[in-house]
């Protein structure tokens, strides 16, 4: 295993790139094939040109992140010489006399991609499995392989800037159109046998843009009266996107305006300090952490039973044709699966259809799915008003109203329609699990589907395993999500399971802080600096206060909670005058905590009667309450055995209830805070403000252990 050279007849030489595991990845092992191959081809007598290729189904994976993450703060300097080393041979690549080609056979992201910009030539098979792009800002880095420089020389800074900072990736089609490569082929067989036509008609066309006389780069340098507002609006929108909480897009930008500044070189060694400085950051350990390792632990079945076998669901029913039930229906039926969706009326499971009908037309309308493809899709979809419709599902999920005797009926009413082999999932957000499972024939078949709305564009699936649900079923219900390309977590049964009793937290912390006569503008203008996807007022609008309200009452009236325990009685207050004497029920009524005209929306005028002038609380006060009322009831979760791993938890808490990205989920964020002087900070903030903050006593044991949360 390792690098492949074949010379042909025509001088040729053709580089496989095939390392040892399932993909080339950027470390130190590629560094030292590479610096042998590039002193091989060097000295080559009669070399004509270069194919770089790859024997795997990616042409290159990226960077080593293992390592990276492993790079601790005072070890700038060895990283630094090692990237620089690494870069100093793919410059030697670029000055070879003779042209070189990326035939480009799978996906070339980050440092993959970096790899093939030192290619004179870039051609690439058009086929859906094939991604190029720059994906490291998603993971607080930034292209240090030479990618930020050659990107900015390549297409201008303006047209640069999303691929960089967005972590843009495109299709073969759309990199052609947009000028990252020259050519594409339709078919695998046609891709080495294009680089090689194109080395034998441009046999000298072996200098880079960025090497020839005169070279400018796209739209202007940085020094051009054209590209300066540029810079300056680029740097304000990246402001108000990150709040400074993420540095990465920053650090981008700064190093795109001096490569259009600097000789390509200097430029290219302070990509490589900037690239070291994010290295080492907590941010980019949070989020390397995060969406890399612990994402693929759990789409890789780290909590799905490994004594079963694979699954699928060929049939599924879905009762109550409601947001939740016609989003299931939509999701499923885009992955293959038939759908029986059932309402109480025709008229209502058609209206649940009609919403998948516009939700494809949307996908047709921008190109990323066919008309033949959208009507294959819809053809899966029959909605009914008829029990014996559900007959021979292998799954039938309820997404009908929170209450359980409704749920209760609708479970013994339709689990005779279940398959030899089927399971029942229920897509309540809060109610107990075990509790539901009793209207059940078949407890053991009885599992929690919790849904996120819009259930087609949340990624998220959280399964909730009850007392008596068996591993079988766990694993069809894991099997079933990755069906639907939902990734999910598994959590164990409880009031509020994870994600609801967690983002209830935050919710009601908002409000409690509004009932302490803070200002509402200055609550949501501080959870937006913080990077929460939605200000926490505004997203109780979205849940529904009148809902908030209701779980509310229910949970005490089963006996599920006692209202004495009310760790946040003011918030309980605003919430019930909003909703009983207020009517501001919220966003669906248009009236909540704000007022909603159409997609404008502005805060409600009457939040004045909350407000007093003598609070007396910092912004850092204000912003570790929000914060630290969900990372507690993480631990609290994890103490009770509700959480069964903290990927699960950081990967819940970022995906299902939008903890900002840069904490790397709740239970990283304790990780980098340091879990002395978390501890210390909750003890502050337990003395001010209440028992709601005592820290529970795992991470006390953590902390006694030196150990983090892994």
């Amino acid at each position: 295993m390792g690098f492949n050279y074949e010379k042909d007849d025509a001088g040729i030489v053709t580089v496989t790139m095939d390392m040892a595991g399932p993909v080339n990845t950027m470390n130190a092992r590629f560094t030292e094939l590479f610096a042998a191959t590039i002193t091989r081809l060097e000295a080559e007598d009669g070399l004509t040109g270069v194919i770089f290729t790859s024997a795997k189904k990616t042409f290159f994976a990226g960077g080593d992140l293992k390592w990276l993450v492993s790079v601790q703060p005072g070890q700038e300097a060895e990283l630094f010489e090692n990237v620089e080393h690494t870069k100093s041979w793919m410059r030697r690549l670029e000055k070879l006399p003779v042209p070189v080609v990326a035939a480009i056979n799978g996906a070339a992201l980050g440092g993959g991609f970096e790899l093939a910009l030192c290619c004179n030539h870039r051609v690439a098979w058009n086929h859906r499995s094939v991604k190029l792009g720059f994906p490291e800002v998603t993971l607080g880095l930034l292209p240090g392989g030479g990618g930020t420089v050659r990107a900015t020389h390549l297409l201008g800074l303006q047209a640069a800037l999303p691929y960089l900072t967005e972590g843009k990736q495109v299709d073969p089609a759309r990199a052609l159109s947009d000028g990252l490569i020259h050519a594409t082929v339709d078919t695998l067989d046609a891709l080495l046998p294009a680089a090689r036509a194109w080395i034998q008609d441009n046999p000298t066309a072996a200098v880079q843009p960025w090497d020839q006389p005169g070279h400018r780069i796209p739209g202007g340098s940085s020094n051009s009266p054209r590209v300066a507002p540029l810079i300056a609006g680029g740097s304000a929108m990246l402001f108000d996107k990150t709040r400074g909480r993420l540095p990465a897009p920053a650090r981008i930008l700064d190093t795109m305006v001096e490569a259009g500044r600097l000789d390509f070189d200097t430029a290219q060694r302070i990509e490589s300090r900037n690239f070291t400085s994010l290295v080492t950051h907590p941010v980019a350990k949070n989020m390397i952490t995060a969406f890399f390792f612990q994402l693929n632990q759990v789409n890789g079945g780290a909590s799905r039973p490994r004594d079963v076998p694979p699954s699928t669901v060929k049939r599924l029913g879905v009762v109550g044709a409601g947001m939740m039930g016609q989003g299931i229906a939509n999701v499923a039926a885009k992955a293959g699966i038939e759908v029986v969706l059932k309402d109480v009326t025709l008229a209502g499971a058609q209206k649940g259809k009609a919403y998948s009908e516009k939700v494809f037309g949307k996908r047709v309308k921008r190109g990323r799915m066919t008309e033949a493809a959208m009507q294959q899709a819809l053809d899966r979809i029959t909605p009914t008003d008829q029990l014996a419709d559900l007959h021979d599902c292998d799954l039938i999920i309820e997404a009908v109203f929170e209450k359980m005797s409704l749920k209760d009926a609708i479970v013994r009413e339709t689990e005779g329609c279940l398959s030899a082999d089927g399971f029942w999932g229920s897509n309540t957000s809060t109610l107990p699990i075990t509790r539901l499972a009793t209207a059940s024939s078949r407890p053991e078949r009885f599992i929690g589907l919790h849904f996120f709305s819009p259930v087609d564009k949340m990624p998220l699936l959280e399964i909730v395993v009850g007392k008596q649900t068996s591993d079988h079923t766990l694993a069809r219900a894991f099997d079933f999500a990755r069906q639907i390309r939902k990734t999910p977590i598994v959590v164990e049964d409880a009031l509020g399971f994870y994600t609801s009793r967690t983002i209830s937290t935050h919710l009601r912390e908002a409000v409690q802080l509004l009932h302490e006569g803070v200002a509402p503008a200055r609550i949501e203008r501080l959870a937006k600096g913080m990077l929460y996807p939605t200000p926490p007022l505004a997203l109780n609008d979205e849940v529904s206060l009148r809902l908030g309200l209701e779980i509310y009452d229910t949970q005490v009236a089963a006996g599920l909670r006692k209202a004495e325990d009310d760790p946040t009685p003011g918030a309980t207050a605003v919430l019930r005058e909003m909703v009983e004497q207020q009517d501001r029920p919220g966003r669906y009524a248009s009236r909540g905590f704000y007022d909603y005209d159409g997609r404008n929306k502005s805060l409600w005028p009457g939040l004045t009667r909350w407000r007093k002038d003598d609070v007396a609380l910092t912004d850092a006060d204000i912003e570790d309450r929000l914060l630290f009322r969900p990372v507690l009831e993480t631990l609290r979760c994890l103490e009770e055995g509700v959480l069964r791993s903290a990927a699960d938890a950081n990967i819940g808490s970022i995906m299902g209830i939008g903890a900002p990205v840069w904490t790397g989920g709740y239970l990283q964020f304790v990780n980098t805070y340091g879990l002395d002087r978390f501890i210390a900070r909750c003890g502050e903030l337990t003395d001010r403000f209440g028992d709601r903050f005592t820290p529970p006593q795992v991470v006390l044991d953590q902390a006694k252990a030196g150990r983090m949360f892994r």
